[in-house]
């Protein structure tokens, strides 16, 4: 019957262990992301105000531009995701420990493996988040991002066409364009190519770029025709529609240059000589698929760092400013640390070895700490029950 009961009792424990855990895993976790969001803000905001320049110079809408904007976003995460995390833990961890709810979640049986499970596993969560945002959505979003700058930095309408200014080409051609609409339809065009002696002009209401068969156009709507030839001889005629070749004003023969950050993990581990030869050298890609491997291990680091801070030491209803900047600090170096042994790796492939070692012995050192200040010291004073002996 006894045994019956205990079973019962230890059921019941292991229960109410659950549910702190989970309660423990909220609290932690709502910092976490509040931190996060507020580092994605700022850096989509510093990304924001870098492509104002395609506006305000290439003339493309709004919507090029956030589509630039959030495209950079998965290659931030490798930075934003640790420091939300640590600084989010950091935030939870000392509300929860100057309120006494971590003692009483002590006082409940719960083992120390146990009170850091629910940091564990979302450090564990956080780090997944990256190795698929590292392996998968940073090479897609940055591919799609260096893939638009490349047709801005070829579009037609930004290399040809200026709103309210006359614009010289090449092989005599000047375009000149009243308005240019968001959807890139060209308002009031005019060309004048001269040929030596011979003057050619083309006037439309509205015209939009295009292709034809692979090859630039500029398709136009509702204008005259007008050549002045070198005998004197005027000729004249009006159209509703007019393409107009562009293939001997432009030059189509560039290629979209990828750089480490937009290759796949295949290429960067077996790339070929074409990419060896545009992309970087083959220590260059090595070294950015281990980082990109790598990267995620700074979740558990910054994770372990925080508890540790926190966790450490003694409670203290004054604070933990001290114990804090000590964490803060020993995270910034380890980090710092770790983007230059990313760039000696470029040169020095051994190297890429510590690129793992670093963050997994900076986690084993926190725990280490951790553990060591969570056993119990011998007191010098007598217990309570070695008094009760003595004077019994």
């Amino acid at each position: 019957m006894r045994r019956h009961v205990r079973a019962r009792n230890r059921v019941i424990s292991i229960a109410r262990m659950t549910l702190i855990q989970r309660y423990l895993f909220r609290q932690i976790t709502l910092p976490v992301l509040g931190a996060c969001g507020s580092l994605a803000g700022i850096g989509i905001l510093s990304q924001s105000l870098d492509q104002l320049e395609v506006i305000v110079e290439r003339g493309q809408s709004v919507w090029v531009m956030l589509k630039l904007t959030l495209l950079a976003v998965p290659q931030l995460f490798a930075v934003i995701l640790p420091i939300g995390l640590f600084v989010g833990a950091l935030i939870a961890l000392t509300r929860l420990q100057r309120e006494q709810e971590l003692t009483a979640a002590y006082a409940s049986g719960m083992t120390r493996w146990r009170m850091i499970e629910p940091a564990a596993r979302l450090a564990a969560a956080v780090a997944l988040v990256m190795l698929v945002t590292n392996v998968v959505v940073q090479p897609w979003a940055q591919r799609a991002s260096r893939e638009q700058a490349f047709e801005i930095r070829t579009d037609l309408a930004a290399l040809l066409v200026e709103e309210g200014r006359f614009v010289q080409g090449p092989n005599g051609l000047t375009v000149y364009v009243q308005e240019i609409q968001q959807n890139g339809l060209l308002k009031n065009l005019f060309i004048h190519i001269q040929d030596g002696e011979e003057v050619t002009t083309w006037d439309a209401s509205e015209a939009r770029f295009g292709r034809v068969d692979g090859q630039p156009v500029l398709t136009m709507r509702a204008g005259s025709w007008q050549q002045y030839s070198s005998a004197g001889v005027l000729q004249q005629l009006s159209f509703d529609g007019y393409v107009f070749p562009l293939g001997q004003y432009v030059t189509d023969t560039e290629a979209v240059r990828y750089k480490p950050a937009d290759l796949w993990m295949g290429q960067l581990f077996s790339p070929t000589p074409q990419l060896i030869e545009t992309a970087g050298s083959r220590g260059e890609l090595l070294a950015e698929a281990h980082a990109r491997l790598s990267s995620p291990l700074y979740a558990l680091t910054a994770m372990a760092m925080a508890v540790t801070a926190i966790l450490g030491g003694a409670f203290s209803r004054t604070g933990y400013s001290g114990r804090i900047a000590r964490a803060s600090a020993a995270f910034l170096l380890v980090r710092i640390v770790g983007y230059a042994v990313v760039a000696a790796s470029a040169w020095n492939g051994w190297l890429n070895v510590f690129q793992y070692i670093l963050p997994i012995a900076a986690t084993a050192l926190s725990l280490r700490l951790l553990f060591r200040a969570l056993k119990p010291r011998r007191a010098n004073s007598w217990s309570l029950s070695s008094l009760k002996a003595r004077f019994a």
